[in-house]
């Protein structure tokens, strides 16, 4: 296991920039090299560095020049959805590991690339879902394993977040989300609850999706803000945008369970992923942080009903706190993007690149998560039709190589891997 990596880091828009500075709070990692095609942006990254590392990085324009430096061990990609698959299929065809911001893949036929891409490279392409090291979703998951939930059932999730002004003045502020409501319709943000989804259901070792169906509703939203504050002068005051504004999808699983997903971000409303665990030992629903167990949760014997409890302050999180959040929590939580889950998910990508070993999100995770969306618009372009989702460990997900277990594992809580304190 190497104690220092260098690593590559290309897309430093707001969210880019705001990972670099998180990347750099890693344990051994240097970043020789940023790189956007923002001249103003590139040079935002050089600053970055030198004010959170004390050096001075390399600047590039162009990325497929960054990948030509042989002294990266892996690569950071934060740029815009539709450019992601094509800069890991790069960056792994350039001898690079490389993580990815999360976003759908525009194209079945990528997913493929960058699957095919890793087999014969060698090396791992990550989908940085830092919701799937958030700390309610590694508590639950924690819960699930021990069984808590019975056998899962049905799940839900999405993407609910009042996004108008940002998708509205994406030309303003160089934000793709603007061109992607334009022209397409479907679930085009479906990782942040679908990953953490994925790892309790098992998808890709004993479990897959299988097929999917979405449908759309009328997009009235952006039109809406764009009038009221831009006035109806403004250029897109009478655009048709594409993308409804609550689209539903619904999965099914091989093993028998069923998703729910939701995007909704041009509605005004408070944030929500909306997650939801259902199994035959009892339920959890995220807005309203509440929780019902049969034979664990109080019941109301006068009425003979059952009572929901507080996730929070009934006290299930500190019980069932993940070893890994309550390790952070004792080191000292140095606070960074989304309340620590980002400094998390990126620590596991360097641990990764450390040891050289498949990351806990690997290529087929990567590419299952991201097809969703291209799965949904093609569903909701053909009146909500079912559409198979395709396996992309082909025929693996039956019997697949052992996974490596560690802190930051997804696929079981490896306590063994933490001291007595940290389980404590």
């Amino acid at each position: 296991m190497k104690n220092s990596v260098n690593l590559g880091f290309i897309g430093i828009s707001g969210r880019g920039s705001g990972m670099l500075k998180e990347l750099l709070s890693c344990d051994g990692v240097k970043v020789p090299a940023v790189c956007d095609k923002y001249e103003d942006r590139a040079l935002n990254g050089k600053k970055i560095v030198e004010e959170n590392a004390g050096y001075t990085p390399d600047v590039y324009l162009d990325y497929k020049e960054l990948l030509k430096r042989d002294d990266l061990d892996g690569i950071v990609c934060c740029t815009t959805w539709i450019t992601h698959a094509r800069i890991a299929i790069d960056s792994m065809r350039a001898g690079k590991h490389v993580a990815i911001e999360v976003g759908g893949a525009s194209d079945i036929e990528e997913c493929w690339e960058m699957v095919r891409a890793s087999e014969e490279t060698g090396k791992f392409c990550m989908l940085l879902e830092n919701c799937c090291y958030n700390r309610s979703e590694m508590a639950l998951f924690n819960m699930v394993k021990q069984g808590l939930f019975g056998e899962i059932v049905h799940m839900q999730g999405g993407y609910q977040h009042d996004l108008r002004d940002e998708i509205s003045l994406g030309r303003e502020n160089r934000h793709g989300r603007l061109y992607n409501f334009q022209m397409r319709n479907g679930e085009l943000y479906p990782t942040h609850q679908l990953g953490p989804i994925s790892k309790v259901l098992g998808i890709n070792r004993g479990n897959r999706y299988i097929s999917l169906v979405s449908m759309a509703s009328k997009a009235r939203g952006l039109h809406e803000w764009i009038v009221n504050n831009k006035g109806e002068d403004y250029d897109l005051a009478n655009y048709k945008f594409n993308e409804g504004d609550v689209v539903t999808t619904m999965i099914k699983c091989a093993n028998g369970e069923t998703v729910v997903l939701n995007h909704d971000c041009s509605l005004p409303r408070p944030y929500s992923r909306g997650y939801r665990i259902q199994g035959t030992k009892g339920i959890y629903m995220e807005d309203g942080e509440t929780i019902y167990l049969e034979g664990i949760s109080k019941e109301n014997k006068e009425h003979w009903t059952h009572t929901w409890e507080e996730f929070y302050d009934d006290g299930y999180i500190d019980k069932y706190d993940h070893p890994l959040w309550k390790k952070y929590r004792q080191d000292g939580i140095h606070a960074g993007g989304h309340g620590g889950m980002d400094f998390l998910v990126l620590s596991a990508f360097v641990e990764s690149v450390k040891v050289g070993s498949q990351p806990p999100i690997d290529v087929y995770d990567t590419a299952t998560w991201m097809a969703i969306t291209c799965l949904s618009e093609q569903s909701v372009a053909m009146g909500s039709l079912p559409v198979p989702v395709p396996d992309f460990t082909k025929g693996m997900w039956i019997d697949r190589e052992p996974y490596r277990r560690g802190q930051f594992c997804l696929e079981e809580v490896c306590t063994d891997c933490f001291s007595k304190e940290e389980l404590e």
